[in-house]
């Protein structure tokens, strides 16, 4: 249900970047999202929809890019991907990681008109 929330605030930024640029409609919006937010796309684009009706971002098309999981480990100094769900370091096994990428969630570009 959080997606709700989520969806609020992207909406909100979308319109406020529209109304600096005089944008006549948003197009499209990338956004990343990181594997660790727990986000479910399908869910952002059905509130979306919903929520955009009446506005410049309303019909626009949503492209959401997930975003790997990154951790560094503090024993064997391995930088790299895991798998959703692991919590070890694949390199060495260590439960001694910092995650580093894995808990975006931003507006990367617009298209609009």
């Amino acid at each position: 249900m959080h997606e709700l929330a989520v969806t609020q605030g992207l909406l909100k930024i979308c319109l406020e970047e529209g109304k600096k640029h005089n944008v006549k409609s948003i197009k499209e919006i990338n956004i990343k999202v990181g594997e660790l937010t727990g986000l479910v796309p399908s869910c952002i684009d059905y509130y979306f929809n919903v929520i955009s009706k009446d506005t410049v971002a309303e019909g626009a098309k949503l492209i959401v890019e997930k975003l790997p999981i990154k951790i560094e480990c503090r024993e064997c100094l391995y930088e790299g991907e895991i798998p959703k769900g692991n919590h070890t370091c694949p390199k060495c096994n260590s439960y001694k990681i910092k995650i580093k990428n894995g808990k975006e969630f931003y507006v990367d570009s617009l298209e609009v008109e």
